[in-house]
């Protein structure tokens, strides 16, 4: 079997490498960004899911001596190390799909038995990642990029990751204040004072919930559905586009993302507060529409509720989430969900709007 080594990504060019959860010409690509020319046969809803569907086929283009992705996160990440480690990551192979999809789509489902130290391994990355590195999304601000810092990241947990997933309970004191607001926040999701509205047709899923809870609990009762309104005690409400219609997903089909702006120009018909309602462009990884969204860095907005202000409306909570059902049904009517939207198809259906 070929021996690989992880490669920066700024010197692909150089060296054909397999390409982790990004995409670059010089290479054989594992991705489920859009359009990346995955082999069909491998295709699955998380990158790292990619590469380990590829290990276990053993699929010949995996022969090359490099491996990179163009940023760091808990998905890619797991791809990259997988490749490194083919043997151990078969062996965990149902652990390391678990950590990809709560670092991924944060849809975490204590239900399944590994889930819980998924979860620690996935808290023990984020934790180190900010106490020596800096927080997803913060190399936006820096003069330097992420393809170029990510560099010091990989090298850090490639060298440090196996001894932890022997047993995450070593790092104890690294995860467990993250894990334990997850555990608490999702205790909150099934309490009688969470309530879920679903709407299927247009996949929107409503929660009203007393406060802000971790992505990774809010999300947990979210799977099959990539539009969440999170409605919070005061009249405090954000809305989202979940990752999973960022990329190309194979469990299920999906809607393409349709533009904010026009449910943002009702609300702010209706707002009083003072505050404006704002939203993110539907290609960035996780557009949020809330009131005076624009003020938030894009590290705040990948950061979990908890972590950021969130105003209170003017509008109540049964007036917005009619506003809201009715704005996702009727630009949904015509539309019917399908596999592997591309961009191009999104952005042609949002001409004009």
């Amino acid at each position: 079997m070929q021996e690989r080594v992880y490669l920066p990504f700024s010197e692909v060019k150089n060296h054909k490498a397999i390409i982790v959860d990004s995409t670059h010409p010089n290479g054989f690509m594992l991705s489920h960004w859009k359009g990346a020319p995955t082999p069909a046969t491998v295709r699955d809803d998380t990158s790292a899911a990619i590469v380990l569907n590829a290990l276990r086929q053993n699929l010949p283009e995996l022969n090359l001596p490099y491996v990179t992705a163009n940023h760091f996160d808990i998905d890619g990440f797991v791809g990259v190390w997988a490749l490194l480690n083919p043997g151990k990551a078969l062996d965990n192979e149902e652990l390391l799909r678990q950590m990809a999809l709560i670092g991924d789509f944060r849809e975490l489902d204590l239900n399944h038995p590994l889930a819980g130290e998924a979860l620690k391994l996935v808290c023990w990355i984020n934790a180190k990642e900010q106490e020596l590195f800096y927080r997803p999304f913060e190399a936006d601000e820096m003069e330097e990029k992420e393809t170029e810092q990510c560099t010091a990241k990989f090298r850090y947990f490639l060298r440090e990751f196996s001894r932890v997933l022997q047993d995450p309970d070593w790092e104890k004191g690294a995860w467990e204040e993250e894990v334990g607001s997850v555990l608490l926040g999702y205790r909150d999701m099934y309490k009688p004072d969470t309530k879920l509205t679903r709407h299927p047709e247009s996949g929107l899923i409503i929660i009203d919930t007393p406060h802000p809870l971790h992505y990774y609990a809010l999300f947990s009762r979210t799977r099959g559905f990539d539009i969440v309104l999170t409605c919070y005690e005061q009249n405090r409400y954000e809305l989202e586009y979940k990752y999973t219609t960022w990329v190309d997903i194979t469990s299920r089909p999906t809607l393409p993302r349709i533009n904010m702006g026009p449910l943002a120009d009702k609300l702010n018909e209706l707002e009083e507060s003072g505050y404006r309602w704002t939203y993110n462009s539907i290609t960035d990884t996780g557009p949020l529409l809330r009131l005076n969204g624009d003020l938030l860095k894009r590290s705040e907005m990948y950061a979990n509720p908890t972590e950021r202000q969130i105003f209170s409306s003017s509008i109540k909570p049964d007036v917005l989430q009619k506003v809201v059902a009715e704005f996702y049904h009727k630009v949904y009517k015509d539309i019917e969900p399908k596999y592997n939207w591309t961009w191009k198809e999104i952005k042609e259906l949002n001409k004009g709007s």
